[in-house]
């Protein structure tokens, strides 16, 4: 039996879930709003995607795209190590993923013409190259494209438990400045597809990266700060109250009479009824509850992944993938934690390296242990890569790169994806691609078809306007 409500036709189980998270201490601090829209879909090669996404951009030549022939302008510090695959070489800083080679594969021409932080990440965080009309660096706008994440969670399928389809975690990318970044919302969908946001790793504009052992200031170096604390969302009921009592409708009743104005004011909220349904999914999921209880993983797996904020975030992804969540986009770093302009090979060596290699290749073990990894997509970029040429930003800085949105190295591993190998090539110097150049839109159309959406699939803007949800074509050659 369904029970009738004047706006929305739910169930009476959507319409109990709906009306009860009011009632529930979820811990709203850590979400944002999201609603849900149906799309036909197609069995997907995969049932979930990760994507790591390192803020500040990569240095190709400090990774997976070293040169080092090239002259010492070009080349830097770091040497080249042999991986089990037969020809690739990568940092020598990056022996846990040299060892797992043949399990992921790598994209080495992916561009893109923009250089500027705040617009790179609108290109690499939404899949589109171009800038929409009025563009702002300095806030989201409605006029934004949506985000990979936001569209996903429009269009994949409604799941009967009202879990989420996306989740952005650990924090919102907010530069230093206090600025939120745009292309991290829904933007041209509107705000109620934002993705979900579990703000598990506080603010912090004045350090960067995987703390509390790696944190670092790009010209001070190592810095400790014992107020940063990982807080995983509390995801309880308040005492003396039970989910059968929650999901009895006398209870309910009874609960929803005592609630406060700004209950009763939101209630017709379409964003906010949508954030109620998928909060009770939530907090009703036992499996969603256990991703985020760090307290009983075995000490081990601890240690593999590390025991600082990007081991702590990988394994609360993994969890979260395990648990039916479709797409988990993980910041590894605060804003422009890896925008290595000075100090960079110091900082690399000894901060961002160690806790990315550790971190993402204990992911890759550890899903591919349990048989997980064929159905899981894991990619890993930034909004670009850096310069060809090493330069100070001053007199007095140690030497680093400039920002670089022509080349960078992306990893893919799992969901289908074949390990071991290398799409595309780039020059002499690591500066534009000279083969198989792939652009943002083949790299959202990747994860879009992992997730089997078809290429027939539209999103609506705000105003009703159809537009198309491939812009690209999938990296071939990876399957």
């Amino acid at each position: 039996m369904s029970l009738p409500h004047p706006a929305h036709p739910f169930s009476r189980r959507e319409v109990i879930q709906a009306g009860a998270v009011g009632l529930l201490g979820l811990g709203m601090n850590h979400l944002s709003a999201l609603q849900a829209m149906t799309a036909p879909a197609k069995p997907a090669r995969a049932k979930s995607v990760i994507y790591i996404f390192l803020s500040g951009g990569l240095a190709q030549h400090e990774s997976f795209d070293m040169k080092p022939d090239a002259p010492m302008e070009y080349r830097g510090d770091f040497k080249p190590i042999r991986t089990q695959t037969p020809g690739l070489h990568i940092c020598e800083h990056l022996p846990n993923l040299a060892r797992i080679s043949k399990k992921w594969s790598l994209v080495r021409s992916l561009t893109h013409g923009s250089s500027d932080h705040s617009l790179g990440h609108h290109i690499m965080l939404t899949g589109r190259s171009d800038a929409p009309l009025g563009f702002s660096p300095a806030k989201p706008q409605k006029s934004d494209h949506p985000s990979i994440a936001a569209l996903a969670t429009a269009l994949l399928p409604k799941r009967k438990d009202n879990l989420p389809p996306a989740i952005v975690m650990p924090d919102k990318l907010v530069h230093r400045e206090g600025r939120t970044l745009a292309g991290q919302f829904g933007g041209m969908l509107g705000a109620q597809h934002d993705p979900w946001f579990l703000e598990m790793s506080p603010y912090h504009p004045k350090h960067y990266g995987a703390y509390p052992g790696y944190l670092f200031h790009h010209e001070r170096g190592f810095e400790k700060d014992d107020k940063l604390k990982f807080q995983a969302p509390h995801l309880s009921l308040p005492q003396g109250l039970t989910l059968d009592r929650v999901m009895d409708r006398v209870s309910l009743r009874d609960s929803l009479e005592k609630q406060t104005d700004d209950l009763t004011r939101l209630a017709g909220d379409e964003a906010f009824d949508s954030t109620r349904q998928a909060a009770i999914g939530l907090l009703s999921n036992r499996k969603v509850h256990d991703a985020f209880s760090l307290d009983k993983v075995d000490p081990k797996l601890l240690d593999r992944y590390g025991r600082h904020s990007f081991g702590w975030s990988l394994l609360m992804a993994k969890n979260l993938v395990q648990s039916g969540v479709r797409l988990v986009q993980v910041n590894l770093g605060n804003n422009e934690t890896w925008d290595t302009h000075q100090a960079a090979w110091p900082n690399l060596k000894n901060f961002l390296l160690p806790p990315m290699d550790q971190a993402v290749s204990a992911l890759i073990e550890d899903l591919d242990a349990s048989g997980q990894l064929d159905e899981t997509l894991i990619v890993m970029a930034g909004e670009f890569g850096r310069t060809p040429k090493i330069k100070s930003i001053s007199a007095t800085a140690l030497p680093g790169r400039d920002h670089w949105g022509h080349a960078q190295s992306i990893l893919l591993a799992g969901g289908g994806i074949q390990g071991g190998r290398v799409i595309g090539e780039t020059d002499k110097i690591g500066g534009y691609p000279i083969s198989d150049a792939q652009t943002p839109e083949n790299f959202a159309a990747t994860i879009y078809e992992a997730l089997g959406l078809p290429r027939e699939t539209i999103w609506k803007d705000f105003t009703g306007r159809p537009h198309t949800l491939y812009m690209g074509s999938p990296i071939g050659g990876l399957t």
